[in-house]
């Protein structure tokens, strides 16, 4: 496996109607998510605890709610904010 990142359950369902300047923003956030996750668990498909709790992170003034699943080897989106008009 390699490690990703998706929105979950489906890009329309997460992030539907926000500006596609912030979706980028939140797309680049979640590629260096995705590195960092790599670096910290070498082999995820043999991480044996649960894993990280639910994390929030400010993204061009908006905001993403995003959880890591070790053994999937996966960076989950699962909500974005954009930032208020």
């Amino acid at each position: 496996m390699s490690w990703s990142w998706e929105y979950l359950p489906s890009e329309e369902h997460v992030a539907g109607g926000a500006a596609a300047g912030f979706l980028a923003a939140v797309e680049r956030k979640a590629a260096e998510l995705v590195r960092a996750a790599e670096a910290l668990y070498l082999d995820g498909t043999r991480y044996e605890s649960s894993g990280e709790p639910m994390q929030y992170l400010d993204v061009a003034g908006g905001l993403a709610a995003y959880y890591v699943v070790p053994r999937l080897e996966l960076v989950v989106v699962c909500q974005v904010t954009p930032p208020a008009a």
